[in-house]
């Protein structure tokens, strides 16, 4: 096939879609296809415009990638693409309205609430009220953003401000939640619609205390534990709700959904991603790997899931 890798982009999360692009190109020229690879930037449209191609692999992560952007103009031109459509991407992008989701339909989430800071707002108001609903520590994030980045633990309430600031760097809406403490897992999941499984739970465990930018992307800055070390029963609540909460949301061929698990050995859901990282140091493919699927052979599953 004549596939099209977009990769890159202009998000904060660029130096590792540009490290995902380059494993799914290699990939998928292992695998006997004509790749072009896209640097993808929203100032160079033409380049998507003018595709003629049979498919297109997204290795973007982050805005204008994984938000459902790129989606709804790849629709509009009728380009099929691996991965979740618009709706589902623009949902689990917005995790104050996924987290809605989630909790209607009862996958436990931590509590939290969603400010809206414009240029009018009153800063103040905002620190007063997160001050009265939330003990230290808690987490105030962006609400729109993935790789950790713009998050802070907050331990001190001195530090409300530059926090806020610091997740306004990323997003105009920001997500105050409970620090939940416990196991960091996450859980892939792939198949085609109604059929979607989970792969092995993997326990995250950072080198630095916190599952940090670095810890995610630097060599040895996080260790993968698969299986993970919970039990079977709590293995088979994570993987249920995986797969709910990747239908809940409507999203198409895989995903990667994490979770804390709680000293009461509770999952509590965290974010779905609609474009998990394909790095050398990444989650999805080395779940993959304990299935016994090379990377190569990872990749050509999720193109014949896409076309057939």
């Amino acid at each position: 096939m004549k596939i099209a890798v977009l990769y890159g982009g202009i998000s904060g999360e660029r130096e590792v879609s540009l490290s995902s692009g380059k494993g799914i190109i290699n990939a998928l020229k292992h695998n006997g296809h004509n790749v072009i690879g896209i640097d993808f930037n929203p100032d160079k449209m033409e380049e998507i415009l003018n595709l003629d191609v049979d498919l297109v692999f997204i290795g973007l992560h982050g805005k204008f990638g994984e938000d459902g952007r790129i989606q709804g103009l790849l629709d509009m031109l009728e380009i099929p693409y691996v991965g979740s459509g618009v709706l589902a991407s623009a949902l689990a992008m917005d995790k104050a309205k996924a987290k809605q989701i989630f909790q209607t339909n009862n996958i436990p989430v931590a509590k939290s609430n969603a400010y809206k800071i414009t240029q009018q707002t009153n800063l103040n108001e905002i620190i007063k009220s997160i001050e009265s609903l939330y003990n230290t520590p808690f987490v105030i994030k962006p609400n729109r953003e993935g790789s950790t980045l713009g998050l802070t633990i907050v331990n001190d309430i001195q530090d409300i401000e530059p926090a806020l600031k610091n997740a306004l760097t990323s997003d105009d809406t920001v997500l105050v939640e409970d620090f939940i403490k416990g196991k960091e897992v996450t859980v892939p999941v792939l198949g085609s619609y109604g059929k979607e499984k989970a792969l092995p739970v993997i326990e995250i465990i950072p080198k630095n205390g916190f599952y940090d930018y670095e810890s995610k992307y630097a060599p040895g800055g996080s260790e993968h534990i698969i299986p993970a070390t919970v039990s079977m029963e709590v293995t088979e609540q994570l993987q249920t709700y995986a797969v709910l909460a990747h239908q809940l949301l409507g999203c198409k061929i895989y995903s990667r959904v994490d979770f804390i698990v709680t000293p009461e050995n509770i999952p509590v859901i965290l974010e779905v991603n609609t474009l998990p990282g394909m790095t050398p140091t990444s989650l999805f493919p080395d779940a993959a790997k304990a299935q016994g699927w090379t990377y190569e052979e990872m990749i050509e599953m999720f193109v014949n899931l896409t076309t057939k």
